[in-house]
């Protein structure tokens, strides 16, 4: 999910399907963190906030700052932020 091509975010992509997550992993984490900012996933901020690269945190790689559509900011931690609880709310999209 991270490694998105710039064709992708150049075009107005939409997803073919969507399906929920069922357990927590590093790409639910991220996907998580853009749902709460409100977006589908990293393919949608970027055509909308126009940006090359997501900023992450080094040591685990998951989302460290988002800019939401009315552009203010959330900021995450380096731990986990999606709990056990919030883990089927996680939407997964396919291309």
């Amino acid at each position: 999910m991270s490694e998105v091509s710039e064709v992708m975010t150049k075009a107005d992509i939409k997803p073919k399907s969507m399906h929920r997550a069922k357990i927590w992993s590093n790409d639910v984490e991220n996907l998580y963190r853009f749902q709460q900012a409100g977006y589908r996933d990293e393919v949608e901020y970027k055509q909308v906030k126009q940006v090359d690269k997501v900023e992450c945190w080094p040591e685990t790689g998951f989302v460290k700052k988002l800019q939401r559509r009315d552009n203010t900011f959330y900021y995450y931690n380096r731990q986990r932020e999606c709990e056990d609880k919030d883990v089927c709310k996680v939407k997964i999209y396919v291309y």
